[in-house]
């Protein structure tokens, strides 16, 4: 028979950490950030606790990533530990060894519940190479529609789903390309992102062209809250 795995000790401690994609480092992958931040604890020594199996890995829970090419202040991940450690030497240990762009903004002790339960919604800042009354003419439409249903290929193929149903709030302002746009997207399969509603805009204001120059900054992710705001799932 085959011989057994090691069983690994349970951790001891768990951490919670909120981080930012900046810069030229929003169009990191997921899958290239994981990678990244592996390396990053290894070089911090961090103790962190491992799974069990053949081939034991760090425990690290990623939730609600944001879509590679958009910037984030509000991302989030969840450590297992093997020892009980300072969380503020964490940060530090943390920021020292991710590039520049690869943020860490907050290290705290993960409170109860699963980190993803705590990531209901999401506030993105859209700016755009828009004339501000065009602008707002498709936001204006967007908003009373009833439904506006976009496409997008999905690891399952084409997706059809209705993009204004996610949409809590939605307002345009001035901004430094032209035009930005704050809106609130609630979470749900499958999940609304903030390229979708640029489509849905593009629809609903029958936008001729592709809107150029744009950028998304996601500026909050956590619980909805009951005035329709995004709360601070660390909290």
């Amino acid at each position: 028979m085959r011989e057994q795995p090691e069983q690994q000790a349970p951790p001891v401690q768990r951490l919670r950490i909120r981080y930012a994609k900046r810069g030229r480092l929003r169009f990191t992958s997921h899958r290239d950030f994981s990678r990244a931040f592996e390396r990053a604890v290894f070089r911090a020594r961090v103790p962190m606790a491992y799974s069990s199996g053949f081939n034991p890995h760090p425990r690290i829970s990623y939730a609600g990533a944001a879509p590679t090419g958009s910037a984030s202040e509000a991302e989030y991940l969840e450590i297992a530990l093997a020892e009980v450690v300072d969380p503020v030497a964490i940060h530090q240990l943390l920021e020292e060894s991710l590039p520049d762009g690869l943020d860490i903004l907050e290290v705290v002790i993960a409170g109860p519940g699963s980190l993803a339960d705590h990531l209901q919604a999401s506030r993105w800042l859209i700016d755009l190479d828009l004339e501000l009354s065009v602008a707002e003419d498709a936001v204006a439409k967007f908003l009373a529609a009833e439904e506006i249903s976009v496409e997008r290929m999905t690891k399952k193929g084409l997706r059809t789903f209705d993009c204004r149903a996610a949409v809590g709030t939605m307002s345009v302002e001035p901004g430094d390309r032209g035009s930005q746009i704050d809106v609130l997207l609630r979470h749900g399969v499958p999940s609304v992102r903030p390229d979708d509603v640029l489509t849905g805009l593009r629809q609903v204001a029958q936008l001729e062209t592709p809107v150029g120059g744009v950028l998304l900054t996601r500026v909050a992710q956590g619980p909805l809250l009951e005035d329709g705001t995004v709360g601070d799932p660390l909290v």
